[in-house]
């Protein structure tokens, strides 16, 4: 029976079955893997969509900025670092020298003073992402206590251990808790800074007229600014000025610090501090420090570089001193576990009268406790 099939299979047909054949084609046989199609018919198989890539951000363009009552009067750099929230400072002045920030179409200088009307070219430049509304739910409520306060300027005492402002790794400070505090505020900036580990008067303008008249003021060295500092050893009566150039960098792991260099250093920027002595203790000297610039860690560089570091300064301090007061054993019942710097007087020009307003802060209650024990040493 092999045999015949194979003959019946390579018998040619005869005119009539081919025309047969011809007029009824076979019914293709179904496929059961391709859900009935006839075998050799391809049928497109919908292959399983890839998951789109989301629509990237919309690239920075530049913006052209006209300037408003709010900013005229203000320096073109200021006026940027608001502007460019996130944007590194030393960017900001990068991109004012290179000429692609524009005033009214032309090049100019970080110092310019901006005019009502004037329009600012703000180059594409991509700044932090700016903080949610849910991050800034966080940020809790808080007032300090005021020392001076009217429409123009607000003045406060901040405590050792807070922030001025958020950042490196500080999720909020003083000028985040009082927006929150103070919703209806509609303008509020700090004039200058603390250090977190320092006390003492911290000042904030109300109105953008107020911010630029007082910076303007701290940048022309009109305000008086005076610190308490409790300094290890006796400082010498007859050293009344540390006239030392400070120079700013970063440690390997990131960290801000400063140092004393010679004047004549590229790196250095002069720097002056007045000393006057307080009072002297087995020890210890407590020291009045009005500063004539304002650079960063100025007085607590300055006082080490001459021998007599703060008391409780973690950067530049006596560390084994600070270990001991920290935990009570170096003065005994009293534990001292902050850096003893307090911005105890402010003087400045009021923005809109002009009248000069001097203001005073007292010491904490942990400093105070610190010099009765020292006192008492000394009867």
């Amino acid at each position: 029976m092999a045999q015949n099939i194979i003959k019946a299979k390579t018998r040619p047909a005869t005119r009539r079955q081919g025309a047969a054949a011809k007029a009824t084609p076979p019914a293709p046989r179904r496929s059961p893997s391709r859900g009935g199609a006839p075998l050799g018919v391809r049928v497109p198989v919908a292959k399983p969509l890839a998951p789109q890539a989301p629509t990237p951000a919309a690239a920075p363009a530049v913006r052209l900025v006209p300037i408003d009552e709010g900013s005229a009067g203000q320096r073109l750099d200021n006026f940027l670092l608001r502007e460019l929230k996130g944007v590194p400072k030393t960017h900001v002045y990068r991109i004012i020298r290179a000429g692609e920030v524009r005033v009214n179409k032309g090049r100019a200088a970080a110092d310019t003073r901006l005019e009502l009307g004037d329009v600012v070219r703000v180059p594409p430049v991509r700044v932090a992402a700016p903080a949610t509304e849910e991050a800034l739910a966080q940020v809790p409520p808080r007032e300090f206590p005021v020392l001076f306060e009217d429409e123009h300027v607000l003045v406060i005492a901040k405590p050792a251990g807070v922030a001025v402002h958020g950042g490196s790794g500080v999720s909020f400070g003083v000028i985040e808790q009082l927006r929150r505090a103070r919703p209806q505020a509609k303008f509020l900036e700090l004039v200058h800074r603390l250090d977190k580990e320092t006390s003492g008067l911290l000042m904030l303008a109300k109105k953008r007229s107020a911010l630029t008249a007082l910076q303007d003021q701290f940048r022309q060295r009109e305000t008086g600014k005076t610190y308490a500092a409790l300094v290890t050893g006796t400082w010498p009566v007859a050293k009344k000025v540390v006239d030392v150039a400070l120079h700013k960098y970063l440690t390997p792991e990131g960290e801000r610090r400063v140092r004393a260099v010679a004047n004549d250093d590229d790196d250095g920027r002069r720097s002056i501090s007045l000393v006057r002595v307080l009072q002297t203790f087995p020890g210890f000297s407590l020291l009045d420090v009005t500063i004539k610039t304002g650079r960063t860690h100025q007085i607590r560089v300055h006082l080490a570089s001459e021998g007599h570091p703060i008391v409780g300064d973690e950067k530049y301090g006596d560390f084994d001193l600070n270990k001991a007061l920290a935990s009570g054993r170096h003065a005994a019942g009293v534990k001292f576990d902050r850096m003893f710097l307090h911005a105890r007087r402010l003087a400045f020009d009021h923005p809109a009268s002009g009248e000069r307003i001097e203001l005073a802060s007292p010491l904490p209650p942990e400093c105070e406790t610190l010099l009765a024990h020292l006192n008492a040493q000394l009867t």
